[in-house]
C-alpha cells in the first residue's frame, strides 16, 4: 500500500511540475510545500542563522519560480531545487567569510527543531562543512551518492570518501559520549 502511495505521490508531484511550468501558481505552491522541510534542513545545516536561512529559502523559491520553465526533466525538480538552494547558501557563506566569535558557535549548536535533541544530529552539526553537507544529503534526505555528486559538482569518489570520513569522525565523537 505504501508503495502505491509513493507512486501516486511521485505522479502528482510530476504533474504539479508540469502545471507549474505552464504558469499554474497553485501547483508551484504545492511542490514547494512538499519540499519545504528538505529546504529548511539543508539550509539549517549550512547556515545556522535564522535570517540567512529564511533569505536563502526565499531566494531559492523565487529563482525556482522564475526558472522552472527551463527545467528539462520534471522528475528531477527536487534535485534541481536543492542545487539552487546549495548555490544560494554558498553565496551567503562567501559573503560572510569572516571569523565567527566562539560565543556564536556554541549558541548555534542548540538550535531548536525536531532533530536538535538527538546526539547524532548534534554530532553531524559539528562536522566540517564539506563532510556535513554530504552526510545530511545522503542520510537525512536520502539522496543517492551520484546525485549528491552532481548537486555539489564533485566526483562521486569524493562523495564516498567524505561520507567515509564523516562516519569515522561521527563514530569517534559519539564513542566519547
Amino acid at each position: 500500500m505504501e508503495f502505491i502511495s509513493t507512486i501516486n505521490n511521485t505522479n502528482s508531484s510530476e504533474l504539479d511540475v508540469k502545471l507549474a511550468k505552464k504558469g499554474d501558481k497553485e501547483a508551484f505552491s504545492r511542490i514547494i510545500e512538499n519540499n519545504k522541510v528538505t529546504l529548511y534542513r539543508i539550509a539549517l545545516s549550512m547556515l545556522k542563522e535564522k535570517q540567512d536561512i529564511e533569505d536563502v529559502i526565499q531566494n531559492t523559491i523565487i529563482k525556482a519560480y522564475e526558472g522552472i520553465v527551463y527545467l528539462k526533466k520534471d522528475q528531477f525538480f527536487k534535485t534541481w531545487l536543492i542545487k539552487i538552494l546549495i548555490n544560494e547558501c554558498n553565496t551567503v557563506l562567501r559573503k560572510r567569510k569572516k571569523v565567527v566569535p566562539i560565543e556564536e558557535v556554541s549558541a548555534d549548536i542548540a538550535i531548536a527543531d525536531d532533530y536538535s535533541n538527538m546526539e547524532l544530529t548534534n554530532a553531524v552539526n559539528l562536522l566540517e562543512e564539506d563532510l556535513k553537507v554530504v552526510t545530511i544529503l545522503f542520510y537525512f534526505e536520502d539522496i543517492a551518492q551520484k546525485d549528491i555528486s552532481k548537486l555539489l559538482g564533485i566526483p562521486e569518489g569524493t562523495v564516498k570518501s567524505r561520507l567515509s570520513r564523516a562516519r569515522t569522525k561521527l563514530y569517534e565523537m559519539l564513542k566519547e559520549r
